[in-house]
C-alpha cells in the first residue's frame, strides 16, 4: 500500500485541494464513475494539467484503507516550476534539458543530479508521459530534484516550439544521426531533447529539433542508458561554454 501521507482521498478533499491550488503528480478515479461531482472534478483536475487515470475500484482500494468515494490524489513531493517563469530569468547562455517519455524513476533522477551538477536552468518533463517526482526519483537525484527547477508541461512539442521562439537551439540527442556532438555549436541557449529508455525521442518531437547529434559508440552495445547520455550530452555544453 502507498504511503497514506503522500496521499489525498475522497471526493470533496480533493476537489478542496484542487481549489486551493495543491499540486499532484496523478488523480486516480474509479473506472465507470459518471456522476456529475465525479465529472467536475475529473474536469477541474484536467484543465489544472493534471494526469487523471480510469482505473477499476479494486486498485484504488488497495492504495488506501478507507471510504476513498472512487478518488484517490498522489500530492506532488515538490513545486513545479513555470516554464514561462524560468525562460523569463535565464539569460543567454540558458540550458535546459527536455525528457520526451523518460518513464524510469531512477533515470529520472539521475538525469536531473547532471542537470544541477551543470549549472542547467530546469528540467522539462511531460505531465501524462515521464517519471513521477516520488521518494526514489529524488534519493536518485542526490537531492537535486529538490533544488533544480522542474516544469510540468501538457505537450512537449508545443514545449519545443515555444522555447524555439524564445531563441532556444533545440538539440536532439539521437543515436539516428550521422552528426556527432562535438560537431555541433551548444553556445548560447540550448535545450537538449532526450528520449524515452525504449523508443527514443517521438518522431513528432524529432521533427521540431534543430539539429540531430549522436554520441560516437565504441563498443559492440549500440546505445547509453539515457541517463549517462544526457550527462555526456551536458557536458560537451559545459566544456563549450568554458
Amino acid at each position: 500500500m502507498a504511503d497514506r501521507s503522500m496521499m489525498i482521498f475522497g471526493v470533496r478533499p480533493v476537489m478542496e485541494a484542487l481549489e486551493a491550488g495543491r499540486q499532484f503528480e496523478r488523480i486516480f478515479v474509479r473506472k465507470g464513475s459518471d456522476s456529475p461531482v465525479m465529472q467536475r472534478l475529473v474536469a477541474m483536475a484536467s484543465g489544472s494539467g493534471f494526469d487523471v487515470a480510469q482505473v477499476p475500484v479494486e486498485k484504488l482500494d488497495r492504495m488506501v484503507r478507507g471510504n476513498h468515494q472512487g478518488v484517490v490524489a498522489l500530492v506532488a513531493m515538490i513545486d513545479y516550476a513555470i516554464m514561462d517563469d524560468v525562460v523569463a530569468r535565464a539569460g543567454d547562455s540558458s540550458l535546459l534539458l527536455i525528457l520526451d517519455g523518460v518513464t524510469d524513476v531512477r533515470n529520472f533522477g539521475a538525469i536531473a543530479r547532471s542537470v544541477e551538477c551543470a549549472g542547467g536552468d530546469a528540467i522539462i518533463v511531460s505531465a501524462k508521459n515521464g517519471a513521477p517526482v516520488n521518494g526514489e526519483s529524488v534519493r536518485s537525484s542526490a537531492g537535486a530534484l529538490n533544488i533544480l527547477p522542474v516544469c510540468r508541461v501538457g505537450s512537449i512539442r508545443n514545449a519545443i516550439r515555444q522555447l524555439k521562439e524564445c531563441g532556444y537551439k533545440i538539440v536532439a540527442a539521437t543515436e539516428k544521426s550521422d552528426n556527432l556532438l562535438w560537431e555541433a555549436d551548444m553556445s548560447g541557449r540550448v535545450a537538449i531533447v532526450m528520449g524515452s529508455e525504449d523508443k527514443g525521442i517521438s518522431k513528432e518531437s524529432l521533427k521540431l529539433c534543430d539539429t540531430r547529434l549522436a554520441i560516437p559508440i565504441c563498443g559492440e552495445i549500440s546505445s547509453l542508458n539515457v541517463s549517462v547520455a544526457a550527462g555526456v550530452m551536458l557536458y560537451e555544453a559545459v566544456r563549450q561554454r568554458r
